[in-house]
């Protein structure tokens, strides 16, 4: 017997090209006889199909004749399209007027009739050729229940999805001269996610497949989309509602994804499929709005950011659960938490505030979240480090995205004990063991001496060379912070409402109190996990020992809740809030250290109207100016010894000094001057004298070309 994916697979084929082209033409109908004709040939396929679905139902030659009656009579019907769309033409000529509204090809009707005449053919289309090849389920007597499994087994089939992944990847080849570079590269890696669709085969080797190549596709779409904001801050204002409403969608789409892959429901992922393809056509069959007129600069539309943070963060949560239950099932499938939401409200409120706050605790603290998390952002650090003009900088990039791979990803993992069996338990490793923590009931009477040396030890290094020690080279933060859109959204330090109450480097009121609260915390619930351990009380937050409970607050649910809030609350708020207990304690030892930031003129520093080194600083330390001038150096407990200031300054005149400077300075070792002592924009004939430092200023003709 032939195997009907040999004769379906060609319609299949044929339809997608067929709808693309009608799309197509479609979008570019401006007369009333072109709108009529394109609606007709759409309601034509869509009669088709109705009647496969009619005899499917129930096959049988009264079905079959049903079927065929019923198709005549819907083309039959269609045929009324044209002949309006043709007395319509006619008059438009006789009056010489130009048509208006939906026989002009224009307007909500004639844009959403398109769209819901290729969304029923599909899915018609799909429902049909999965009766055909055998693969239709018995349907619930129930029917909102019925209703969910046509949808679910019309829209996860391979007809449906395959078919959609080839007609936008045509459509966009059709309309690629009316399309925008930026915008035919989105439309064209939708396909390409769409066509990897984990639902589409009931086959563990394709789902897995689908799974890494889809999940590699998003990921370079997110950070090219956000590296293109960087480079483009002004966008169409058509383009960058598209894109906000593409990243809602793929968030549903990756949390419909989660829900099939470890519950078995496809229903999500079905509704979030049918909601891209209304946003797709609904933009390509009018893709002139995508580029008309522009949008305010996206650093001056914070609830637009915020929205782009918050969806693309809900898609990487997802997508990191997914990973994490397809390549370590073991301990993942059925391991996230589930408490019953049934009872009285105030029960069922409360065990769904859990089941979230543990789901995103251990989504987050995941090895495959944090890799994925790491390579997308790690892309912007690196496009970062190649703008990055200093040496130290530079090194600096490096040593932090090590750290991130190494501390982060790694030697936390399963994978660590895996090649490394003989090494010690990482908890008690000093600096890179138990994260930040003091102490915990399951772990305090073994791990108790290397948290104290990991204090020592951190402190230490701190006092040598500054908490970039751990704000920017060691802690996870700095290769989330420092890529460059993520960066540059240090604009909404000065302008988002919550950032700008923690502008310089006084500690304000505000600071003061955030500070206090938090290690206020971590005293007590290190006081409670003793207390606990020698026990003396048996005291659980949440089912579990308080300074893991206190650790997971902070850094696995409160630091992606201020992540996605940069446009309110300020870039590097865990630095200028001082929420981060680990930060707050570094902040302490450098207030002691060599650490501070020096500049080789004041005069440079008197003369220089730009405010640059202010500007570029992620802590909005706007204060810096004013001590460079009088000073000639700037020493503040906030300054993490990113270097954006340096990077920021014009004339290359901002250097950081620590140890290193000391120890040259106390051992009267030579250092090289300066090869110059008058930078350009200083206007005045005396020369300048250079402040003694380990490294040489560029030339004039060098700083004046802008190299560093």
């Amino acid at each position: 017997m032939l195997n009907p994916v040999v004769i379906l697979a060609p319609l299949s084929a044929g339809m997608a090209v067929s709808v693309a082209y009608l799309v197509k033409w479609s979008s570019e109908a401006r007369t009333p006889l072109r709108v009529g004709t394109a609606v007709f040939l759409l309601l034509m396929m869509v009669a088709m199909l109705g009647g496969g679905v009619l005899y499917f139902a129930r096959p049988s030659a009264t079905a079959l004749v049903e079927a065929i009656w019923t198709t005549s009579a819907l083309m039959s019907l269609s045929v009324v399209v044209v002949f309006v769309a043709f007395v319509r033409e006619i008059r438009v000529r006789a009056s010489n007027t130009p048509p208006r509204g939906f026989f002009a090809g224009s307007g909500g009707g004639y844009v959403g009739s398109v769209i819901v005449l290729v969304l029923a053919n599909e899915l018609l289309m799909g429902w049909t050729f999965q009766a055909a090849s055998g693969q239709i389920p018995a349907l619930s007597p129930v029917p909102w229940v019925a209703l969910d499994q046509v949808l679910v087994v019309s829209v996860n089939s391979p007809w449906f999805l395959f078919t959609m992944a080839a007609e936008m990847l045509l459509t966009a080849y059709f309309l690629r001269s009316r399309l925008s570079p930026p915008v035919f590269l989105v439309l064209t890696a939708q396909s390409v996610i769409m066509l990897f669709s984990p639902p589409a085969l009931g086959s563990t080797v394709w789902s897995a497949l689908a799974i890494y190549v889809s999940s590699v596709a998003m990921i370079l779409l997110f950070v090219y989309l956000l590296e293109h904001l960087y480079r483009h801050p002004q966008l169409g204002l058509g383009f960058s509602t598209y894109l906000v409403e593409l990243l809602a969608i793929y968030g549903l789409m990756m949390a419909g994804l989660f829900f099939w892959i470890y519950y078995g429901d496809g229903t999500a992922f079905a509704v979030a499929i049918i909601l891209e393809m209304l946003v797709f056509f609904s933009a390509v069959v009018q893709p002139e709005r995508l580029s008309d007129r522009l949008a305010k600069p996206w650093q001056l539309r914070p609830n637009w950011a915020f929205a782009v943070l918050a969806f693309v963060f809900v898609a990487e949560l997802f997508m990191g659960a997914v990973l994490d239950v397809q390549i370590d099932p073991a301990s993942y499938l059925g391991g996230f938490p589930a408490l019953a939401l049934n009872g009285p409200a105030p029960t069922i409120l409360l065990h769904a505030l859990s089941n979230g706050f543990w789901f995103l605790a251990t989504v987050t603290a995941s090895t495959w979240f944090l890799a994925m998390m790491g390579a997308e952002m790690g892309m912007l650090v690196v496009f970062k480090f190649r703008e990055t003009r200093h040496l130290e900088n530079r090194i600096r990039l490096v040593l932090m995205m090590g750290c991130y791979a190494a501390f982060a990803v790694f030697y936390p993992s399963i994978y660590f004990g895996l090649y490394f069996p003989n090494a010690p338990d990482p908890s008690t490793v000093p600096v890179l063991g138990w994260s930040m923590g003091v102490g915990s009931y399951p772990l305090a009477v073994g791990v108790f001496a290397a948290v104290l040396i990991t204090y020592l030890i951190t402190g230490m290094l701190v006092v040598l060379f500054g908490r970039r020690v751990i704000c920017s080279v060691f802690c996870t933060a700095p290769l989330m912070y420092q890529g460059t859109t993520i960066d540059s959204m240090k604009s909404f330090n000065r302008s988002g409402p919550i950032g700008r109450k923690y502008l310089s480097s006084r500690l304000s009121t505000v600071y003061a109190a955030t500070s206090t609260l938090v290690m206020g915390s971590l005293v007590a619930t290190s006081v409670l996990s003793y207390l606990d351990t020698i026990g003396a009380a048996s005291i659980f937050i949440g089912g579990v020992d308080p300074t893991v409970f206190f650790f997971t607050f902070y850094f696995a649910v409160l630091w992606y809740v201020m992540f996605v809030t940069i446009p309110y609350a300020g870039n590097y708020n865990c630095v200028t809030m001082g929420w981060c207990y680990t930060g707050t304690i570094a902040q302490a030892f450098q207030k002691v250290g060599f650490f501070k930031l020096k500049v080789r003129s004041k005069q440079v520093c008197r003369d220089c109207t730009t405010l640059d080194c202010a500007k570029g600083c992620p802590v909005a330390l706007v204060d810096m100016p004013g001590h460079l001038r009088t000073k000639g150096e700037f020493r503040s407990s906030k300054c993490c010894g990113v270097g954006d200031c340096i990077e920021a300054c014009p004339y290359d005149n901002l250097y950081i000094s620590d140890v290193r400077h000391w120890v040259r300075h106390r051992l009267g070792l030579p250092v090289r001057p300066a090869r110059t002592n008058r930078l350009p924009m200083v206007h005045s004939t005396a020369a300048v004298t250079a402040a003694p430092v380990t490294a040489a200023v560029p030339s004039a003709s060098r700083l004046s070309s802008g190299q560093g």
